[in-house]
C-alpha cells in the first residue's frame, strides 16, 4: 500500500469509524447515566468498555499506518482540497465543540481574491448561508471587496 493511500485510509478511519464509535460511548455514557437498575447498568458498562477497547484498537491502527508518513505531500485536485478542508473544519468544529467548555464558536474564512461575495439574482448561494446561519442562531458578517472577501460566522456553542 503506496504512502498516500496508508494517509487516506487513517484518515478515514479516524473521520467515520472511529468518531462513531466515539458518539456512540458518549450515547452509552448517557444511558448509564439515566439507567436505574443495576443489572442493566453493568451491561451498559460492560458495553462501554467494549466500544473503548475498540475506540483504542482504531487508534493504534491509525497510529500505524500514519508511521513514517510524511506531512507535506501534495494536494492532487481542487476535489481533493474541498473533501480535505470539509473533514478538517468538520474535525476543528467537532473539537470546539466537545473540548473546549466555551459559549460561542467563531469561523472566520478569508482569501486574497478580487471580491465579489454578495447576493446575486438567480443565484443561491449567499442565500442559503445566510438562511443556515440564522437558523442555528449564528450571526454572519462578510466583508468583500477588491483586497477579498473575508467572511465571519459567530455560534453561540450549545451546553453539553
Amino acid at each position: 500500500m503506496s504512502l498516500t493511500q496508508r494517509i487516506k485510509l487513517a484518515q478515514e478511519l479516524h473521520d467515520g469509524i472511529a468518531q462513531d464509535l466515539v458518539g456512540l460511548g458518549y450515547a452509552i455514557d448517557s444511558l448509564i447515566a439515566i439507567e436505574a437498575q443495576e443489572p442493566k447498568r453493568a451491561s451498559l458498562r460492560a458495553l462501554r468498555f467494549d466500544v473503548s477497547a475498540l475506540i483504542s484498537k482504531i487508534r493504534s491502527e491509525i497510529l500505524e499506518l500514519r508511521e513514517s508518513t510524511v506531512h507535506d505531500l501534495p494536494i492532487n485536485s481542487q476535489v481533493d482540497m474541498r473533501l480535505n478542508l470539509n473533514r478538517i473544519f468538520n474535525e476543528v468544529i467537532t473539537n470546539a465543540i466537545t473540548h473546549s467548555n466555551g459559549s460561542c464558536i467563531e469561523i472566520v474564512i478569508s482569501d486574497d481574491g478580487g471580491g465579489g461575495a454578495y447576493e446575486k439574482k438567480n443565484h443561491h448561494g449567499m442565500p442559503g448561508l445566510v438562511e443556515r446561519v440564522n437558523a442555528i442562531g449564528g450571526q454572519l458578517n462578510i466583508n468583500s471587496d477588491g483586497q477579498g472577501t473575508r467572511i465571519t460566522i459567530s455560534l453561540p456553542m450549545a451546553k453539553q
